[in-house]
């Protein structure tokens, strides 16, 4: 037997079991008749290879000529094409619709005239079924894209941008591109806080996504403006303008504040070694700061009456009682130290700070010992604390 051939691993096999996140892909029309066959036909075949479980939705959102019928006779020809009808116009309405009662984990859509390149959507798609994402978005704007289109509209969508980026400080760059996806469970709250039913959905959802935290990760894509689109841009430029002064008073009176599902970031190795957080670290500098002023006020008063050693163990028995009250109300009494530790504890700041005051020139008064004093007691306390976080 092969002794080094014994010794080496054996591949290991996937988990085929394991169930991949699963995609709806809507598509919101109004009076496509036209277009809306040729999107359907080329976008299921170009699924047939997609890596993961799919769906298209067809939502015909108030149309007065045939895309009804032609929507639900496409319904009818593909298996995992699906149709629904809304009397509510509004791209944005059409959205909600789907979305909110989408099976699928992953709920994402794109505009019927097929202007966006198709081999972008596993990119879009795979940024939120890792996990790392919450939404994506493709971008016509960054470094990366290219695109077809008229100066008009190439005027109008890059000024619309620059404000979102300059008046809201947002860290993406194409609001507008009518391609998106989204994980179903963190897009769904937010869904109900948005108000505008129309084109202004796709920004609100993403002012609303950042303002609350969460990731959107951008896809440059390749984009060709379609001659028949329903865009009229200047009527949305205007509403858009509005949508922005209404959302912008949402955030600055809280609410656009929205609850949403998000795990905490856990370390991957087994034995990492945390470091507290940068809240924790803040409210442990708060606390010193606290006690440190309380030791020194408590110092002054006492030293017009005691010799400085008595006046220093007289100021830490007081900050030492005031910092075992706190820290048994905060902690609920679970995290006590034993006697004999703040014992020594109280004996080895008392040592340190009553030499320190005792070295200082005669004539110095009371304020610059309470001030020398308290700075030590401000250093022992913040060297305490770092070594407790070891």
């Amino acid at each position: 037997m092969d002794t080094r051939a014994a010794m080496e691993p054996r591949p290991r096999v996937l988990d085929r079991r394991v169930r991949p996140a699963s995609v709806d892909i809507v598509i919101p029309v109004l009076n496509e008749e036209r277009a809306l066959p040729g999107c359907v036909r080329t976008l299921a075949r170009y699924l047939d290879g997609f890596p993961l479980p799919w769906r298209v939705t067809i939502v015909d959102n108030g149309s007065t000529d045939a895309t009804w019928p032609v929507a639900s006779a496409l319904a009818g020809e593909f298996e995992r094409v699906h149709a629904r009808r809304l009397d509510v116009r509004g791209r944005g309405a059409a959205l909600r619709a789907a979305w909110q009662d989408s099976p699928a984990d992953i709920v994402a859509y794109m505009d019927v005239d097929l202007s966006t390149d198709l081999d972008a959507l596993f990119p879009l798609v795979a940024a939120v079924a890792s996990g790392h994402s919450e939404i994506a978005i493709g971008t016509r704007l960054a470094p990366g894209a290219r695109t077809r289109r008229s100066l008009r509209r190439e005027v109008v969508s890059r000024g619309y941008n620059a404000l979102l980026r300059y008046g809201f400080g947002v860290r993406f760059s194409d609001a507008q591109c009518g391609f998106k996806a989204a994980r179903t469970d963190v897009v769904r709250p937010l869904m109900g806080r948005i108000e505008d039913d129309s084109w202004f959905f796709d920004t609100e959802l993403l002012l609303l996504a950042e303002h609350n935290g969460l990731r959107v990760h951008e896809v440059p894509v390749d984009w060709i403006e379609d001659g028949d689109s329903r865009v009229r841009v200047v009527r949305t430029a205007v509403d858009d303008l509005k949508g922005l002064a209404r959302v912008a008073w949402s955030m600055a009176t809280g609410r656009a504040r929205v609850e949403v599902h998000r795990p905490e970031p856990t370390p991957t190795h087994p034995d990492a070694v945390l470091t507290r957080s940068r809240a924790a670290a803040v409210a442990t500098f708060c606390s010193i700061a606290c006690f440190t002023l309380l030791y020194a006020l408590a110092y002054l008063p006492l030293r017009h009456l005691w010799a400085p050693a008595a006046a220093n163990l007289g100021a830490l028995l007081l900050t030492g009682v005031a910092h075992v009250v706190a820290q048994r109300r905060a902690a609920g009494r679970r995290r006590r130290r034993t006697r004999s530790g703040a014992a020594l504890l109280l004996a080895a700041t008392y040592v340190l700070t009553t030499t320190t005051v005792l070295a200082l020139p005669a004539g110095t008064g009371p304020p610059g010992e309470a001030g020398v004093a308290a700075a030590t007691y401000c250093l022992l306390r913040w060297a305490l604390s770092k070594s407790r976080k070891r």
